[in-house]
């Protein structure tokens, strides 16, 4: 079903529409593994149980089922990254992509040692909210982690505005990552922190037909959102940011607000 109802906006045009989804599990079968950039590793999954999959917003997430040493199941949200009706298998199949930095959490673990007939099971999406409509210009910043998201973000809206991206990463290779292109979408790759985000988005004019959204570790993105927000007064409905990863917290809760002093999402 879906709610029409505004994200919070009073502009109808600018209106995140919200589409829900029935909740399902479904238990999946690794078909491939590739590493697309040094950080990257996209597990591709198939199974019949993927028919009826729908995932329409960027920054849908579904819950990923991993197995930890205790031999309780660990839940962490990922971005789907691809959805292909028929693949390469013959059937349905969802791309999942992983940062594998090398420690022993469960998705690291599980991700770098995935290979065809591994298996996976996965839960969702609850729902959708798709970007909205309206905007001139949208500026986008992602570290490694949000990378799906920010393809996604550019899918969607590609044809109908301006794109300015940027990936945080000191990898060179981070724009290896298959991102949309198009006459109006420019990406660049940034250092990583809070200085080098302020900076990128000190450059811009960011106006009433602009739209900002940003994903990555929690704690640098704060001063981002405070000077979005309260700087330079961007109102709610203009800026989405959003905390993926907070270091040395495990399964961090992006619902979660991210700036403590100031709640209000």
């Amino acid at each position: 079903m879906t709610d029409s109802s505004p994200a919070s906006s009073s502009t109808g045009d600018r209106v995140r529409e919200v589409v829900r989804h029935e909740l399902v599990r479904r238990d999946l079968t690794v078909v491939r593994v590739a590493d697309l950039t040094a950080q990257i590793r996209r597990v591709t999954l198939a199974g019949d149980e993927l028919g009826g999959f729908v995932s329409l917003g960027p920054e849908d997430h579904v819950k990923v089922f991993f197995p930890s040493e205790d031999g309780e199941r660990v839940m962490r949200d990922y971005t789907p990254a691809v959805f292909r009706e028929v693949g390469e298998s013959g059937g349905p199949e969802l791309d999942l992509d992983f940062v594998v930095h090398g420690d022993t959490g469960p998705a690291t673990a599980w991700a770098t040692a995935a290979e065809p007939g591994s298996t996976l099971s996965i839960g969702g999406p609850r729902g959708s909210r798709l970007a909205p409509r309206g905007y001139r210009r949208f500026v986008l910043l992602a570290d490694a982690s949000a990378l799906p998201a920010l393809s996604r973000w550019v899918e969607a809206v590609r044809f109908d505005a301006e794109v300015i991206a940027f990936v945080q990463s000191n990898d060179d290779r981070i724009l290896d990552y298959p991102v949309p292109t198009g006459d109006r979408v420019a990406i660049t790759r940034i250092a990583t922190g809070e200085a080098a985000a302020l900076t990128a988005l000190a450059g811009l004019h960011l106006d009433a037909d602009t739209y900002v959204w940003a994903a990555g570790e929690a704690t640098a993105l704060i001063p981002v959102r405070r000077r979005l927000r309260r700087e330079l007064g961007l109102s709610r409905d203009r800026v989405k940011v959003d905390g993926y990863w907070k270091l040395g917290v495990g399964g961090l809760d992006h619902h979660a607000p991210l700036d403590p002093e100031d709640p209000e999402d």
